[in-house]
């Protein structure tokens, strides 16, 4: 009889894989403590010479080999595990965590990964082309690498699934909207739910009791109101170009500029596609995506990333205010992801001229990087403003493992 009480247990973990269409994001998560106990990514997939970078256990190892498919990269990083650890089996793997972009409606959380399931994704394909077919690629070898352990998807539209309809809808004929599911989805889902859920865990408030907006802010950039828990609105639509100005996105524009590029300029389909997603937003407007660089050409006199930066800053601002009119109450305004969490000048020109509705910013605690949940607003502040980060993997693990009842 074994002698093992429950706290010798060894600890559960979950391993994370985001897979790309060109890349595989992965990392080995501790749910209970949050630990990230190792991680990597595998890049450049299909390309002559890939990229891989492996770190644990403090050390950072990178290399350079072919990686011709999915399936060589993940056994990639299997290997890896066995070469330079943890070892996966003494790490208690318990399910194995895959991140997919769109679960349409279909899907309100996470799902434990059955043939069904993956016909779904494969279905859902159309709202999500460059997203869930890659998704579903890292799913299936990851299945075939590692049969012996539960598989389950976690997607970023499930946060937003139910949105109230006057939100989720859009005011086009409803037969084509049905015909093609056009509605409202949203995107980074996964991050607006765990940092709405951490905001509460901060302020030790019960979670029902507070009316958030969370702005997800990186290279994508999503805005949510969330009422009690629940998304009552998102700022990305049918997929994730709709919304805020991003690094190379336009965000929300009037649709009719692309009947008038197509008729005027003879742009076809694709090439719209590629000026919205690739030559717009911030990129388009200054030529740089990274705001750093931004910051560098805005103090060195440079007109057009001014205008760049002004522009970012109000449509932020005008999506504050929307939201703060749509919850009614704001108790709660978070900053989160690489810009939200890092970027100083980003955060306090957001919310600058927001005094009236209770919105302010120390600018003493808003100074620098933030890695730690901080408040940012002065003590009494109407609405408090916080910035957490985001931490997608350790949500897809702790989701995965409710999933799975380890």
């Amino acid at each position: 009889m074994s002698t093992t009480t429950p706290s010798e247990q060894p600890r559960a973990s979950v391993l994370v894989i985001n897979s790309g269409s060109s890349s595989i994001k992965y990392q080995l998560v501790s749910p209970e403590d949050g630990e990230a106990i190792a991680s990597g990514i595998v890049e450049r997939i299909g390309d002559t010479v890939g990229a891989v970078k492996h770190v644990a256990h403090g050390t950072t190892t990178k290399r350079e080999l072919p990686v011709p498919d999915h399936a060589e990269g993940l056994r990639i990083v299997l290997g890896l595990f066995d070469e330079l650890g943890p070892d996966l089996e003494s790490a208690h793997v318990v399910a194995v965590g895959h991140r997919v972009v769109q679960g349409g409606a279909l899907f309100d959380g996470p799902a434990l990964v059955t043939p069904e399931v993956e016909r779904d994704i494969e279905d859902l394909a159309p709202l999500a082309p460059l997203h869930n077919p890659a998704n579903l690629t890292g799913i299936r070898v990851a299945q075939t690498l590692l049969p012996d352990v539960p598989h389950v998807v976690v997607f970023d539209t499930a946060f937003f699934r139910h949105l109230p309809e006057a939100a989720a809808t859009y005011a086009i004929d409803e037969d084509v909207a049905t015909r093609y599911r056009v509605r409202r989805y949203g995107a980074h889902g996964t991050s607006h739910q765990y940092v709405s859920q951490q905001v509460a865990q901060i302020l030790g408030r019960p979670l029902e009791d507070l009316n958030q907006i969370v702005l997800h802010l990186g290279n994508g950039a999503s805005a949510s109101a969330v009422r009690g828990g629940v998304a009552v609105e998102t700022s990305m639509g049918l997929t994730p170009l709709e919304g805020l100005v991003m690094g190379t996105r336009s965000g929300d524009v009037d649709p009719a500029i692309l009947i008038h590029l197509y008729r005027n300029a003879g742009m076809s389909i694709d090439e719209l596609d590629d000026l919205l997603n690739r030559r717009s937003g911030v990129k388009g407007l200054s030529g740089v995506s990274d705001f750093r660089a931004l910051h560098d050409l805005v103090a060195q006199g440079e007109a057009g990333a001014r205008r760049a930066l002004d522009v970012y800053l109000h449509r932020l601002r005008k999506y504050i205010g929307a939201y703060h009119a749509v919850l009614g109450r704001l108790d709660v305004i978070t900053f989160t992801a690489g810009i939200g969490e890092n970027d100083d000048i980003v955060r306090a020109g957001a919310l600058a001229g927001l005094e009236a509705l209770g919105i302010e910013v120390d600018l003493a605690r808003n100074e620098g990087r933030k890695s730690e949940p901080t408040v940012i607003s002065p003590d009494g502040a109407k609405v408090t403003v916080l910035v957490v980060p985001t931490n997608e993997e350790l949500a897809i693990a702790r989701q995965a493992l409710e999933v799975v009842g380890a």
